[in-house]
């Protein structure tokens, strides 16, 4: 089964369709291309089920998908996000007019009645368009803006509605304000490092934290990361960001004073940069002004980094050599390959939280997490849970053989005298041991 890929219609589903947006969103900002991105509901639903049975909505949902494969040319994709609720992405659009006019498509196609068995029905929806980077630049705020002009057009009564333009003050600031203040940010000592802590899950003891990058806008307050690191991707101050933070935690950590021993840092590294020449150098340096015996630095990785082997294990390979570790962030949600999992240069896999947060209750993500955790240490690698946020979620991922674990039920992330006191506090809490 494609992990990826809608069982009922053979669309994307929503985790396959969230990974893809946010890639071809991104795209589109570095190349100045214009994106929509089309929300389609289908109408009564519930009345359909109702009156012919759910093996009828079934196939009314996959006359839908056909129809939405139809409208789509060779480079947009398709996906179900929802039980009635389905997306289009439309890549490489000259202008918003070529959005309406896959809309318009879309209702041709779907104008034409829909026969099942004895049965002829004609099948309505409505849609929501948002732009790229008209309405917004960054993925989970257009999404939320196509959504909302769905139900603009179904309170106006219309097939269809553009996002407001206005909607953009609501819930979130204006990318281009954000992108010029942004440029000064880290001049201006707005930037900060936090450290969420990494648990072994054998005995409880601190083994590692993961530094996460936090700004706090004077005019905005606190902007989050899925928000500003794309704009800095994108506005091409990625790398002396990353380059701070790696500093910055090394030198930080270095001065801690606890009783635990070594720790693990874990500095999170863009796709872009683990296949530029000069990482192993940054790396190197990094550890050559700040490095002490007892931290031991993790570089973070997604897959999307291993895109192009070839060039990236060569690079991975070259920055393990003097000792940093190499991890896989959010395993299994890319598009890893399993024909070169073998020959990776890695040390660790952290299996993904909407794995982890669903691991009592959905099937496929504990057997999913089942078998990272086994493929990982078939292959030498530790494996860490993100998004453990309580007792039981703890015991079933020991009960998997899982190493490490991270999340809401240890600590949230904090700034670095935080999370020294928290490392002394979680020591002298520990029962004393038995007496002799």
């Amino acid at each position: 089964m494609n992990l990826l890929e809608d069982e009922l219609t053979g669309l994307h589903n929503r985790r396959g369709f969230q990974s893809l947006l946010q890639r071809h969103i991104q795209n589109a900002n570095q190349r100045q291309n214009n994106l929509a991105l089309i929300v389609i509901d289908v109408d009564g639903m519930s009345r359909l089920n109702g009156a012919h049975g759910y093996a009828f909505g079934d196939a009314v949902l996959q006359h839908v998908a056909r129809q939405i494969g139809e409208a789509a040319r060779s480079h947009d994709y398709a996906a179900r996000i929802d039980g009635n609720r389905f997306a289009l992405i439309l890549t490489r659009l000259l202008n918003a007019g070529h959005a309406e006019l896959a809309i318009q498509k879309l209702y041709r196609l779907l104008d034409v009645p829909m026969r099942h068995a004895d049965q002829l029905v004609r099948v309505s929806v409505t849609a929501g368009v948002a732009l790229c980077p008209a309405h917004a630049t960054h993925a989970d705020f257009l999404l939320r803006l196509a959504e909302r002009a769905v139900e603009t057009a179904r309170s106006a009564e219309q097939r269809y509605a553009f996002a407001r333009e206005a909607s953009l003050d609501q819930g979130m600031p204006d990318a281009w304000e954000l992108e010029i203040e942004m440029e000064s940010a880290l001049d201006r000592g707005e930037l900060s490092m936090h450290y969420q802590p990494q648990i072994r899950i054998a005995d409880g003891h601190p083994v590692g934290v993961e530094a996460l990058m936090r700004w706090t806008s004077p005019s905005k307050g606190s902007i989050p990361p899925d928000i500003f690191i794309p704009i800095a991707e994108r506005t091409g101050q990625i790398k002396k960001l990353t380059v701070w933070a790696m500093n910055t935690v090394l030198r930080q950590s270095g001065h801690w004073s606890h009783p635990w021993g070594p720790l693990s840092v874990a500095v999170n590294i863009p796709a872009d940069l683990v296949a530029q020449d000069d990482l192993p150098d940054i790396v190197a340096t990094a550890a050559k002004l700040w490095g002490t015996p007892d931290i031991h630095l993790v570089l973070e990785i997604t897959e999307r980094s291993l895109m192009d082997p070839k060039r990236s294990f060569e690079i991975l390979k070259r920055i393990r050599e003097p000792g940093t570790r190499v991890s896989i962030d959010d395993f299994g949600t890319g598009y890893s390959s399993l024909a070169y999992f073998r020959d990776l240069p890695v040390d660790e896999l952290k299996v993904d939280r909407s794995f982890v947060s669903q691991l009592l209750t959905d099937p496929a993500c504990s057997h999913i997490t089942n078998l990272i955790i086994d493929m990982a240490h078939r292959f030498g690698m530790s494996v860490v849970a993100e998004g453990v946020e309580d007792e039981v979620t703890l015991q079933a991922l020991r009960e998997r053989g899982c190493d490490i674990a991270q999340g809401y039920y240890f600590g949230k992330a904090m700034p670095s005298p935080a999370i020294e006191q928290w490392l002394n506090a979680v020591h002298d809490a520990r029962p004393a041991p038995p007496a002799e």
